[in-house]
């Protein structure tokens, strides 16, 4: 597998993987699918978009982008998919550790989570592990697919 910069002939799979976490409704917090035509502007749109990719077929993507602007825009965010027939083979982890690397090149100082939902246990695992810091949790901040609210743990790491 290799995590590489993606390309326009990615965008049918990427937006199929991107939409089915927007689907699940409990770690993005988008509500609206993309279409391969705005699907194209946003994944465009971002500082960087990385793919994960195994014997020619996109398995996962990363976004990544400025958390803020001006003084704040040292900080950046990120947000990670990976295609729900292939979780569990460490392909969320080969993309954040491509994301650190590449944001760090991209002079980028801090990676921040700002919504880490609180039940995304392996997220969680995932990104302590790799020596992400919990900020704090913010109560009920995201509004899951079935309407409760959950608590989110704001992460970040120094670069």
């Amino acid at each position: 597998m290799q995590i590489r910069k993606y390309q326009e002939t990615d965008l049918p799979e990427m937006t199929s993987i991107w939409n089915e976490v927007v689907e699940e409704g409990i770690a993005f917090p988008q509500e609206e699918c993309l279409t391969e035509e705005n699907g194209g502007y946003f994944f465009a749109s971002q500082s960087y978009t990385g793919v994960a990719e195994n014997d020619g077929k996109i398995v996962g993507l990363y976004i990544l982008h400025p958390n803020n602007v001006g003084r704040c825009g040292h900080i950046c965010n990120a947000s990670y998919a990976v295609s729900s027939a292939c979780r569990g083979q460490h392909i969320g982890e080969k993309l954040v550790l491509d994301c650190l690397k590449t944001a760090k090149e991209l002079g980028f100082r801090v990676l921040q989570f700002n919504a880490v939902v609180e039940s995304n246990i392996h997220a969680r695992h995932l990104y302590e592990r790799l020596g992400f810091i919990q900020l704090g949790t913010i109560p009920g901040g995201f509004r899951m697919k079935d309407g409760r609210y959950e608590n989110i743990c704001p992460y970040y790491h120094v670069l």
